[in-house]
């Protein structure tokens, strides 16, 4: 049994990590600030789930506050660290750089810094195929100092956490995973995300606010490929940068299409808003994923998405009202 820190374990890929661990028989020590960057019923339904195990600690509390954290650590000397913990929107980045700075380069500081006093060996940094910039496809990018440019402050300030987990893995032994995620989706996800924003207008009848174009394309990874490749790289690989994504590429005209069918509701028009991505397309190689974790996705777009949809209209009466 390991004791494993997650931080931002209310979060979309955090709970589920979270809940693969336990029911591993790992103890879990779970931390997060709760904030209201989307409705925070969707985080405590997350939680809720959480709390059915018995091995779940949960604390509500900021990886910016370093004085919580190390009393934390202290009383439940974690055996490995996984952070989950970020600001996430690249347009409010734009509006806000020194919030996304202080959360995603100084609270995983932090958390590094931590590992470092109390001996916890093992560190997992959740970042970003944002990180991929406009290399070519699909996007190897899993170099511990990629040559790529960031092209929002979101990505700069993941950029940052990787070259510092980097300085404490060459400084002090630290064993790192870092681990860039491209577009995940599943049930209980990201609101502001494509897939539950779509269910819910076209669930609705209200046309689609597409980020892009309809011809726009992205590598969707289900939520429980993420989860287990994230667990997988709990074990010692020394540095190491590795993309979990499909390997493969869908336009965002064929998800429409296949919400349209698991909801049995056509979409009603669209616009189409500024991205502020500055990617048309993602693909990620997932190489270093197999070689390393052993890893590879197994739930295909038309199987995730069905599940997802089928989650959404289950859980309609209170999901309708939620503030995306």
């Amino acid at each position: 049994m390991q004791v494993v820190f997650v931080a931002g374990v209310a979060g979309f890929i955090g709970s589920r990590v979270a809940e693969m661990l336990l029911e591993q028989g790992n103890r879990v020590i779970g931390i997060d600030n709760l904030n209201d960057y989307y409705d925070r019923r969707l985080k405590l339904w997350r939680l809720d789930a959480l709390e059915q195990y018995f091995r779940f600690t949960f604390f509500q509390a900021d990886i910016e506050d370093f004085a919580s954290l190390r009393a934390i650590f202290r009383d439940y000397q974690p055996t490995a660290v996984i952070n989950e913990a970020a600001r996430i929107s690249v347009c409010n980045s734009r509006e806000n750089p020194y919030a996304y700075f202080a959360t995603n380069a100084g609270g995983t500081l932090n958390l590094l810094e931590l590992c470092r006093q109390c001996c916890t060996p093992k560190f997992v940094l959740a970042s970003t195929s944002l990180l991929c910039g406009e290399q070519e496809i699909p996007c190897a990018g899993e170099q511990p100092q990629p040559e790529s440019t960031s092209l929002s402050p979101y990505a700069a300030s993941k950029k940052v956490a990787e070259s510092l987990a980097h300085a404490y893995h060459h400084l002090y032994s630290l064993d790192v995973s870092v681990l860039r995620y491209f577009t995940v989706y599943g049930p209980a996800g990201r609101p502001d995300m494509e897939v539950l924003r779509f269910v819910r207008r076209i669930r609705s009848g209200t046309p689609l606010q597409i980020h892009g174009d309809p011809a726009t394309s992205r590598d969707f990874v289900y939520i429980e490929d993420v989860a287990g490749g994230t667990v997988a790289a709990l074990q010692p690989v020394g540095y190491e940068i590795i993309n979990l994504g499909s390997n493969s590429t869908h336009r965002l005209s064929e998800l429409i299409k296949l919400i349209e069918l698991y909801t049995g509701r056509s979409s009603v028009g669209h616009n189409c808003l500024k991205s502020g991505v500055g990617m048309q397309e993602s693909r990620a190689s997932i190489r270093k994923a197999r070689a390393i974790l052993g890893w590879k996705p197994v739930v295909s777009l038309e199987e995730g998405v069905q599940i997802t949809v089928d989650w959404c209209l289950n859980n309609w009466d209170w999901l309708k009202n939620l503030r995306f």
